[in-house]
């Protein structure tokens, strides 16, 4: 009985990572594609707003594609509450990956696309762990009476 559970957590945090993954994925490469562009258009005017910017845009794809598809079956908040937090909590991971891209640029003094790209990637994975950690715990959660009939099910 004990197996069984471990087993069906297992297989819906393997679910769970999987969509996460590729709702990241796809949020990853328009950040990096935005990122870049500003990066070209406005030079060492937009090395930490280009991110800032491009994380905006892509926040809102991933709250909404998390939302209906890696965590569709989670209780409901609200939308503004749901939205906000996950506003919030994208913030802070944007805010590691600008420490990395700050200190490549203005530590090491580089303005080198390949470096600040580095630097970028860097800042996203550590964000990426913090987010899917936070969005389980604060926002995409199960109600109390989704744990009880999840409970019973078993």
């Amino acid at each position: 009985m004990r197996f069984k559970l471990l087993e069906q957590r297992g297989r819906r945090l393997a679910r769970e990572i999987a969509s996460f993954g590729a709702v990241g994925g796809v949020a990853f490469v328009l950040n990096m594609a935005v990122t870049n562009l500003l990066w070209a258009a406005w030079g060492d005017w937009g090395t930490l707003t280009a991110p800032v910017l491009a994380t905006v845009v892509t926040t809102t794809f991933a709250y909404f594609a998390n939302r209906h598809w890696t965590w569709r079956g989670m209780g409901r908040q609200g939308l503004a509450r749901e939205y906000f937090v996950f506003f919030t909590l994208n913030g802070i991971g944007l805010l590691l990956e600008l420490l990395f891209v700050g200190f490549a640029r203005y530590t090491l003094d580089t303005d080198d696309q390949l470096l600040l790209n580095l630097a970028k990637l860097c800042g996203v994975a550590l964000g990426t762990v913090f987010r899917f950690w936070s969005y389980k715990k604060w926002i995409f959660v199960l109600e109390p009476d989704q744990q009880v009939s999840r409970a019973a099910k078993k």
